[in-house]
Order: structure tokens, then C-alpha cells, then sequence
């Protein structure tokens, strides 16, 4: 399974041991996500950054939009057929997607492991101090990251 990572605080003031867990995240900028796998590492990483981040498990429709509109290869250039067939043996971005989200491929050399989105249309649903589970942004969203997701590409 391939969870989403957004981070919606700031780093500012922030101690060294969480800014160092954004960096090995990569996320370092507010609406930035990253795409990780469900290790309990990860899950380590993300309980000890969880006052600045939201997370959840992505769905594979959500995840290929998220790839063809927002994906970027070196030289900020959009991820498209052409490039998936000349760097990989896939045919289209959505066959490399789906090996990717089923875990039989990894990110080619030279797609950026960060995307960059816009903020929330029509904004976040609550507080970006408070959890999510009480009616704020951050932590664990469970299945309404997807909504998130689509609100910000």
C-alpha cells in the first residue's frame, strides 16, 4: 500500500530531529506531498513529524492524476507517455503507475519524488493546529487524503 504525505505547517522553529525527518520524507515545503510505502519505519517517521503533516493511504485513480498533472522530471518537465516509454519499458503513464502503486516498479532515474500542489480550494476543513480526528488538518486522514488530494491538484 502507497501513502500520500502532505505537509501543511511551516518548518519555522521547528527542531533539528523533525526537520531532518521532513528531509528524509522529502518533503520540505508546505504543499508539497510525497507518495511512501506503508513500512513501519515510515510510520515511525510519520507520528514523530504528525504536528505538520497529514497522511493517508492513496488510491490508484487519485495517484495516476496526480502523476500526469503534477509529476515532473528533471528540468521541471511534466511526466508523459513519451517520457515513461523512453526511460521505462511501460507503454503509458497510467501501466507505470500501476506497477509503481502495486509495488512491482520503483520511481524512474530522474522523476522528482515531490509534488508540488496548490493549496486546498475552498480551503482546509478545520484548524491546521489540531489532528484531524478532532475536527482539525493534521495526522492521520485515513481515506479522506484522496479528498485532499483532488481538492489540491
Amino acid at each position: 500500500m502507497k501513502l500520500a504525505v502532505i505537509k501543511i505547517r511551516s518548518s519555522i522553529g521547528v527542531r533539528d530531529e523533525i526537520r531532518r525527518t521532513f528531509k528524509h520524507l522529502n518533503i520540505q515545503r508546505v504543499n508539497h506531498c510525497t507518495i511512501i510505502d506503508d513500512t513501519p519505519s515510515y510510520r515511525g517517521m510519520l507520528q514523530k513529524a504528525k504536528d505538520y503533516i497529514t497522511w493517508g493511504p492513496v488510491d490508484l485513480e487519485v495517484l495516476k492524476k496526480l502523476v500526469k498533472k503534477r509529476g515532473r522530471i528533471a528540468g521541471n518537465r511534466p511526466v508523459t507517455d513519451d517520457v515513461i516509454k523512453e526511460r521505462t519499458g511501460y507503454s503509458s503513464v497510467d501501466e507505470f503507475v500501476e506497477n509503481w502503486y502495486s509495488g512491482n516498479t520503483d520511481i524512474f532515474r530522474g522523476m522528482k519524488k515531490t509534488f508540488r500542489l496548490h493549496p486546498p480550494s475552498k480551503g482546509h476543513r478545520g484548524s491546521i493546529k489540531k489532528p484531524f480526528r478532532i475536527g482539525g488538518t493534521l495526522g492521520d486522514r485515513g481515506e479522506k487524503i484522496n479528498e485532499l488530494l483532488e481538492k489540491m491538484i
